[in-house]
């Protein structure tokens, strides 16, 4: 992609409005627009972040046994009546009444919708277990929406909801998904540490929080320091082993880490010691809950076991706050420059910048390298503009791509150019050939 051709409609100056670094930032570098309170339209740069991070949710839960489905964004208040949410949902509710007359709902979450799915979709124990999921916008008419995209109204989320015929094959269901999100968050680069939390308003008596922490973050943790350093790295994952699955969970459970809505100062100062004892800020990226027949119960929703009753389904419901992840990246990940993107999930691989616009000598050598660069299966941002150098690195920085490859007349007359990286500002100074190999290589794309 040719800037000069690219839709980035970056800022120099910080917006008045933007109150922590994501929002600055993500405004200034041309992710998103404000379209009303809360609400945003995601710019090129920003969709292909968002795109980039919704294709790892995906291939997460799919290999963790998840099934894709996609539900309506507008639901019926019948269903939020029968399982007694739509009153008590409180006025976080958008509530509609169509031209029929009919009410309905913004939904902020779907429980309902899904448990009446499988109600009419599986009838046997012989059907189970089954996890299903969607990635979809949800609205919550929040009082004081803040923070860009951390705290909007409307947003995307990532739902995936078990269903199981008693309580232990909920658990195993449950498990699978705790560790499914510790590999998700851990491939996009980010360390996401599981947390008993509260409930709130979806119920539930079995529940954990994933957050990463940051200086901004809107909850304050408790934890044992050493869970920190814990990674399941690259090891590979038996999802139909429910033992290995279980060490998994106990091993990341096994320490004290609370957020301040379940935490208890005594039993903190008791099984922490002194110096293991961390006190921080964390942004919630994702909630699992196990919640039993919570909806299950009150919809009607029963599954034939082998003896030939009927029982209600064993349920637990599983989010990840899908449009609120880059604004929890950047929280982690910037610095006094910009946005310092990991590589999974960066708008793009690698910019080209040609120090000397109209140099024919650069001008060819930045043809060759994007095209090579292109062939070779990365996703280029070649800075073809006719500015400044400095102008050109500023951008570039603000925007956070990984590695530049910087092209100059001085450079390559001695037949080199640089390879920076945005993260450690490191330069290597290499034959436009060895730097395409190096990045090739770097990607897997060798």
């Amino acid at each position: 992609m040719r800037l000069s051709r690219y839709f980035l409609p970056v800022q120099k100056e910080t917006p008045a409005e933007a109150e922590i670094a994501s929002h600055r930032l993500m405004l200034r570098a041309g992710m998103i627009r404000q379209a009303s309170a809360g609400i945003y339209s995601w710019l090129p740069l920003g969709y292909k972040v968002l795109k980039k991070i919704e294709a790892i949710v995906h291939e997460e839960q799919q290999a963790a046994g998840a099934i894709p489905v996609l539900m309506p964004t507008i639901q019926s208040a019948d269903l939020w009546r029968q399982s007694g949410r739509y009153d008590d949902y409180g006025a976080e509710m958008l509530r509609i009444t169509d031209r029929g007359e009919r009410e309905m709902l913004y939904g902020p979450t779907n429980e309902e919708q899904i448990t009446e799915i499988a109600g009419f979709g599986i009838r046997s124990y012989r059907d189970l277990p089954r996890i299903l999921y969607h990635i979809q916008w949800k609205f919550r008419d929040e009082v004081r929406p803040r923070f860009g995209v951390m705290r909007g109204r409307e947003f995307l989320m990532k739902d995936a909801y078990s269903f199981d015929i008693d309580r232990e094959g909920a658990r195993r269901s449950y498990n699978r998904m705790f560790v499914s999100y510790l590999r998700t968050f851990e491939r996009m680069g980010m360390k996401a540490i599981p947390m008993r939390a509260d409930s709130g308003p979806i119920g539930g008596d079995m529940t954990h929080e994933f957050l990463i922490l940051a200086e901004t973050g809107e909850s304050a943790v408790f934890l044992d320091r050493d869970l920190a350093d814990l990674t399941l790295g690259d090891a590979a994952i038996d999802w139909e082993d429910a033992d290995a699955l279980q060490a998994i969970v106990d091993r990341y459970t096994a320490s004290y880490a609370r957020t301040d809505d379940t935490h208890e100062a005594a039993v903190f100062e008791k099984e922490v010691p002194e110096e293991r004892r961390l006190t921080a800020r964390g942004i919630e990226a994702g909630h699992i809950f196990y919640f039993g027949t919570k909806y299950s119960k009150p919809l009607n929703a029963t599954v034939t076991t082998p003896d030939g009753t009927n029982v209600p389904f064993e349920s637990g419901s599983y989010g990840i706050g899908v449009s609120r992840l880059p604004g929890a990246i950047i929280e982690a990940s910037h610095d006094d420059r910009g946005i310092v993107w990991p590589e999974a999930v960066a708008p793009f691989e690698v910019a080209v910048i040609n120090l000397r616009q109209g140099d024919a000598a650069a001008d060819g050598a930045c043809e060759d390298l994007h095209g090579k660069l292109t062939a070779a299966g990365l996703d280029v941002l070649y800075d073809d503009r006719d500015e400044r150098a400095g102008a050109k690195f500023a951008t570039i920085d603000l925007i956070g791509i990984p590695w530049k490859v910087v092209v100059g007349p001085r450079g390559l007359k001695e037949g080199v150019v640089e390879l920076v990286s945005r993260r450690t500002g490191e330069t290597e100074t290499l034959t436009p050939d060895a730097a395409i190999n190096r990045l090739a290589a770097l990607y897997g794309r060798a």
